[in-house]
């Protein structure tokens, strides 16, 4: 299975938003993916503090989902990208990842669960966190597991999902800039990587706010590919048969004592 993660920066103008969507897509699908990873917020983007995304929020069929339905269909892969859905809260929508299929087809649905309430911000002010269940998503032949940006401090959530069958742990994120924050992105990825031996695949927003670094992550917490801090995309193959390697090296799920459900 080939992943491509897209590293780019979307503004509040949903339209432009939407044509780079199409660019971006367009632009890698030259390289054949099974999946296109666009970061967080791809529809939109975050508004300042204080701000509301409640007037820019859509519904699962509105004209963000079918440019995404449109041109997976178009290039033939899977796409799976950041939104804001509506919610009952008008003023305090989903922080929602869309999994489309390659024949523009819906295949799941991520309502983001840990709001970005830390570093002096208030995500919840904005938003309304989804419920707390692991949402797993089959793309050729190989199950994803879907978190976003501040999902990846919460390690019971990328645990929860690799026991729901995730061999590719899917991370797209708005990772904000800040003292020691890529420092804390890339560890973090490399160690959700290496606890649950599996995959991980970030796509990161870029730009002044974010702090880009998107990369796919191999079982044993290799950076197998990986973008700077530039707009661009980074492509990688995920193995089956290395993934079985490291597990049988090092089958630490399998050592296992404790576990915990999520609630």
């Amino acid at each position: 299975m080939k992943i491509a993660v897209v590293q780019t920066a979307s503004t509040q103008d949903k339209a432009a938003n939407r044509d780079l969507v199409t660019q971006s897509v367009a632009e890698v699908a030259r390289e054949k993916p099974d999946l296109v990873v666009l970061p967080e917020a791809m529809m939109a983007d975050f508004a300042t503090e204080g701000g509301s995304v409640g007037e820019l929020a859509e519904a699962l069929d509105g004209e963000f989902v079918s440019t995404l339905r449109k041109t997976a269909l178009e290039h033939g892969t899977a796409i799976v990208a950041g939104m804001f859905e509506r919610s009952c809260d008008e003023a305090r929508p989903y922080n929602t990842l869309l999994a489309v299929g390659a024949d523009g087809e819906l295949l799941g649905a991520y309502r983001k669960i840990h709001l970005y309430d830390a570093f002096g911000y208030r995500e919840s002010d904005q938003l309304t966190a989804g419920d707390v269940a692991p949402v797993v998503v089959e793309v050729a032949g190989r199950k994803l597991g879907l978190m976003t940006c501040y999902d990846l401090r919460f390690p019971e959530l990328s645990r929860a999902l690799v026991d729901a069958g995730a061999e590719v742990l899917v991370v797209p994120a708005a990772w904000v800039r800040g003292p020691l924050k890529e420092h804390h992105w890339t560890t973090l990825l490399t160690a959700r990587a290496i606890e649950n031996t599996c995959y991980v695949a970030s796509a990161a927003q870029n730009g002044k706010k974010y702090s880009g670094l998107s990369q796919v992550i191999d079982p044993q917490g290799i950076a197998v590919a990986a973008v700077g801090e530039a707009d661009g995309y980074a492509l990688a193959e995920i193995s089956p048969t290395r993934l079985a390697e490291v597990r049988e090296r090092n089958p630490s799920l399998k050592n296992r004592r404790y576990t915990v459900s999520p609630r």
